[in-house]
């Protein structure tokens, strides 16, 4: 899988094109001319949303209504494709070959993994971010997920919604239960499939987990379902079926949904440690990289191609040694984008690299 080329038309400030290499491509310049803007241009098209903001509609160029990124990916030299992004107003159009397509076909085209400020918070911040991350690889693996995991937000929301008013309105528990019952026969079938996909995706990141690949300390991570403890997890229908009528009361209270693979969470340690808790920042920024590479080792073993592996600011969050160690792993697997701007990154890793000097948005071959 290659992104040979790039276009982007009133997206952000981006303007032209960029004609990429199949190794290491490294994006240069000051801060603010656009780099970052290059790079989640490449991951809408790769994932139709933006690391940096959930609504497109705030990346079209100011007094603008419609942005377009398209690129042209191939996966091998005789067979490439053209992806297209518009964003019209709050429409999100998505093309293959200009052939309108929903989410569920369009994704798998093109996958990428990105290391970021913001994907920081897979290790440092909340559970969310956690099971964002694991989502996305799954939807990577089996582009169908996406809409088993919209479909389970959309039943979360409903039934919150029920909740609020039974608890606003005082309704009585037999009542409530009785209203709750097809929003939480939707939910286990759901949580089901969320749960097995999710158990399944950590089993396979832990096969091929680089667990030492900086420092001394050993990574380990762990699917941590928030029913554990509460009975036989390898019959988990049956289990989130009999919690949830437990629960019922609780959840009246409350006016939320209690139970369910939104509260569930990824244990990541570092010799037994809680990372989050009491790991330093470069721990931190390893144990990403390392999470990371699993996921890309996953996904070669399933799709037999490698995903693109972007990284932003790559000389602000790591150091040269780190640096140095990536890129050499990543040498002739992943069509790796990075952005910097730092001319002694350049010097140094520039060699045998396509360089692009990044200016008001536009991009020029070094």
């Amino acid at each position: 899988m290659r992104l040979k080329s790039i276009n982007a038309s009133n997206f952000r400030n981006l303007k032209g094109e960029i004609a990429f290499s199949d190794g290491l491509n490294v994006l240069f310049g000051a801060n603010g001319e656009g780099k970052t803007n290059w790079l989640e241009a490449i991951d809408l098209l790769a994932t139709t949303r933006s690391f940096r903001t959930a609504k497109l509609a705030e990346a079209v160029n100011f007094g603008e209504r419609l942005a377009i990124v398209s690129g042209q990916v191939a996966d091998s030299p005789e067979v490439t494709r053209k992806l297209q992004v518009a964003i019209d107003g709050s429409a999100k159009i998505l093309t293959i070959n200009d052939k309108k397509e929903t989410a569920a076909r369009y994704l798998g085209h093109l996958f990428a993994v990105r290391f970021t400020a913001d994907e920081l918070e897979i290790v440092r911040a909340t559970p969310e971010a956690r099971r964002r991350f694991l989502d996305a690889g799954i939807t990577g693996l089996h582009p169908p997920f996406v809409q088993v995991a919209a479909d389970y937000s959309r039943v979360i929301r409903q039934k919150n919604s029920l909740l609020q008013t039974a608890r606003d309105e005082g309704w009585e528990l037999e009542r409530t239960a009785e209203s709750l019952e097809p929003w939480n026969e939707q939910l286990v079938r759901l949580a089901t499939h969320i749960h097995k996909a999710r158990v399944r995706f950590v089993e396979r990141l832990n096969e091929v987990l680089e667990r030492k690949l900086f420092g001394r300390e050993e990574i380990a991570i762990r699917y941590v379902s928030s029913l554990e403890g509460k009975g036989d997890l390898s019959a988990f229908a049956e289990l989130i079926r009999e919690r949830l009528k437990l629960r019922v009361q609780a959840e009246l209270v409350a006016g939320h949904a209690l139970i369910g693979t939104h509260r569930d969470d990824l244990e990541i340690t570092f010799d037994g440690r809680d990372l989050r808790k009491f790991g330093s920042a470069g721990q931190q920024r390893s144990a990403l990289l390392i999470l990371l590479l699993a996921e890309v080792a996953v996904f070669e073993a399933t799709r037999g191609e490698y995903p693109l592996f972007l990284i932003d600011d790559i000389d602000a969050e790591l150091d040269y040694e780190r640096i140095a160690h990536l890129l050499e792993f990543l040498a002739g697997k992943t069509q790796t984008i990075v952005t910097t701007s730092k001319e002694s990154f350049v010097e140094r890793f520039g060699v045998g690299a396509s360089v692009f000097s990044i200016s008001n948005g536009a991009a020029e071959t070094l």
